[in-house]
């Protein structure tokens, strides 16, 4: 490691990954946007979902103040985060066989829809089985992974494919397999992951460009409030009423 306090290579390498996703998915960005507002402008749902650390970019764009009020959370019990314990089980379930199926089979999901699916891997059985059997029922699928995995690892899908092959838009996040950006003599393994940063970023850029989009068309569109801004419950109230029957998080 070169000269530098640790935090200060940390976000030189954040700040680096940051550029490069501003530069070479600004394409893929625009075109998973226009996705979106395409599903919002014809009565569509949206979903995100995401296994593990994955999940903080999906949750970070559910029920969020300056975010679309209609992105809803696609739950799987025991993968959301790292609450399940012992926490190594929500690693296990992603690997399960089948599981995305029975998921999908008892969410709201339906034809028309939007579901965005965060694996930094993408290797997964979970991630891989949920693209394909949604796009199967006739959901519009984003696929937001690190696209190097692919080309260095190996799938644990029995198609031997990754999340990227089955969707219909790809954002790559650029991290490196492992996850970790810093290295130190003193220190036996690699560390300091950037993951969250670059993909939550990601997600944020492609709801405000989303909005935009929305705007353009004349579409005011259903953004939440802070509750925590004067008038920002009232404001909500009237957002979550007007689209209530594409609001899932509320029931």
């Amino acid at each position: 490691m070169s000269d530098g306090t640790p935090a200060d290579l940390f976000f030189d390498a954040a700040i680096g990954l940051l550029q490069r996703v501003r530069e070479e998915e600004a394409g893929a960005i625009s075109a998973a946007a226009t996705l979106l507002a395409d599903t919002v402008a014809s009565g569509g749902r949206l979903f995100a979902f995401g296994a593990g650390h994955s999940s903080l970019a999906a949750q970070d764009v559910v029920y969020r103040a300056g975010g679309l009020a209609l992105m809803n959370l696609l739950t799987v019990p025991g993968v959301v985060g790292v609450d399940v314990t012992p926490a190594t089980l929500g690693s296990a379930l992603e690997r399960v066989d089948g599981l995305a199926s029975a998921v999908l089979d008892t969410s709201p999901l339906r034809a028309g829809d939007a579901l965005v699916i965060i694996s930094l891997s993408g290797r997964n059985a979970l991630p891989v089985e949920m693209a394909t059997d949604a796009r199967a029922r006739g959901v519009k699928v984003i696929g937001v992974t690190s696209v190097a995995y692919a080309a260095e690892t190996t799938s644990r899908h029995s198609s031997g494919t990754f999340l990227k092959d089955h969707c219909d838009i790809v954002l790559d996040s650029k991290i490196s397999v492992g996850d970790a950006e810093l290295t130190l003599d003193t220190i036996p393994a690699p560390f300091a992951p950037a993951s969250t940063v670059v993909t939550t970023a990601l997600m944020q850029a492609v709801v405000a460009t989303a909005a935009a989009a929305l705007a353009d068309r004349g579409i005011e569109p259903p953004l939440l409030r802070s509750g925590n801004v004067d008038g920002g419950h009232d404001w909500n109230a009237r957002v979550m009423t007007e689209y209530g029957d594409r609001i899932f998080y509320r029931h």
